[in-house]
């Protein structure tokens, strides 16, 4: 993914992505890059509020967990090798050893939780294939954020292979992670000053 022309410009290869290549790709902080089967996908940079309330969240979250759990922001959660599916969701939850590793990437085996804060570059993958890809993946927890107000989550939870919606919620949001409970103030999550 070098540049040809100017900055901006992806040079996209003309084979199938392997993981070895991904790990050898250069940054580019223009665009966020995830690969699917394969495949460079790049989406455009989240904006500020947007970056601003997923570190609130994996904050929040990571405070409450409980000791062998943790949480943390844009990881590369690595779905399957072949062919190469890597997406990088705005939070995951992983064991606390996994991530004292320092892994390059999150196994989707030991993710508990991913979250997706929609955005609109990202919505309709978010609502859509990442629904599937996280399911098939066999990840348990799958809850995505909508910072329009008024600020709103839905949960998934993996049910015989499928996700099943387990709540839509606004304003405070009680729910368990891991066998630790978690209450979340959703609103704050864009507006500090209104958490209660």
């Amino acid at each position: 993914m070098t540049s040809a022309g100017s900055d901006s410009d992806l040079e996209w290869p003309h084979r199938l992505l392997t993981l070895d290549d991904w790990a050898d790709l250069p940054a580019h902080p223009e665009v966020r890059v995830e690969v699917v089967d394969g495949v460079l996908v790049p989406s455009p940079r989240p904006m500020w509020f947007h970056l601003r309330s997923v570190t609130r969240l994996a904050f929040l979250l990571d405070e409450q967990l409980c000791p062998e759990m943790s949480a943390g922001a844009e990881a590369e959660l690595l779905l399957c090798e072949s062919p190469l599916t890597i997406r990088v969701p705005d939070v995951v939850v992983t064991a606390s050893e996994v991530a004292e590793a320092n892994p390059a990437r999150i196994a989707a085996a030991d993710a508990e939780l991913v979250i997706e804060v929609l955005s609109p570059g990202t919505k309709h993958v978010d609502q859509g294939a990442k629904l599937f890809e996280y399911a098939d993946a066999g990840i348990e927890h799958y809850w995505i954020v909508d910072l329009d107000p008024p600020v709103s989550m839905i949960a998934y939870r993996l049910i015989d292979g499928d996700y099943e919606n387990f709540g839509e919620y606004s304003g405070s949001v009680e729910l368990e992670v891991a066998g630790a409970p978690v209450k979340l103030d959703l609103a704050a999550l864009i507006d500090p000053r209104a958490q209660g």
